[in-house]
């Protein structure tokens, strides 16, 4: 018989490739039950309701997310070598994790989602703007806005990633040494 601990963590990975493939509302209690080989009532023993569930994934794979950024960040190097960290990371969550990394893009404004939810997400574009704002200030990110350099790195990732995932991209070290470099090269001061 599986134990507690296996159990939730059958719930929450059955939820979270679910929501990332159907999306919440087209996701059931039942179809979670299915996939994770438990009956409906237990999961809500662990979730209250399916709106709990969706807000505990989407926190835990955004702290996982946010961890990853900040798990040696070299605050004390060059803007560049920030980046490529920034980057560097970015690649080793959706290694680790390609589902909660769609879930989160898909869902991130979802009609579902709590204040703790919302919360979470800002600290993680925290991070992002944090490092755009020291970047303008040392003159070496382009003077936009900090939500615009956001959108082009977190929105050309997003992408890249997209395509792995359909298969059209291998992510190969060239390919990824290359992107990096050309959205780099996006929100780099010329000078």
């Amino acid at each position: 018989m599986q134990t507690a601990v296996n159990k939730r963590d059958s719930i929450v990975s059955s939820a979270l490739v679910l929501f990332a493939e159907r999306g919440y509302d087209a996701t059931t209690i039942p179809m979670i039950a299915t996939s994770a080989g438990v009956g409906a009532g237990t999961i809500y023993r662990y979730f209250e309701n399916k709106e709990v569930l969706g807000n505990k994934i989407f926190q835990e794979y955004l702290n996982i997310f946010t961890e990853t950024l900040e798990n040696g960040f070299p605050y004390d190097e060059s803007i560049r070598n920030q980046f490529h960290h920034i980057f560097i990371s970015m690649i080793h969550f959706t290694t680790e994790h390609s589902q909660a990394l769609y879930f989160i893009k898909t869902h991130s404004s979802a009609h579902f989602l709590n204040e703790e939810s919302h919360s979470s997400f800002q600290g993680l574009l925290n991070i992002l703007k944090s490092f755009f704002d020291s970047g303008k200030a040392k003159k070496e990110i382009k003077e936009l806005p900090s939500a615009a350099l956001i959108a082009i790195i977190y929105g050309a990732f997003l992408e890249l990633q997209r395509l792995v995932r359909m298969g059209e991209l291998e992510p190969e070290a060239k390919l990824l040494a290359d992107v990096e470099e050309s959205i780099w090269d996006a929100v780099r001061l010329h000078v």
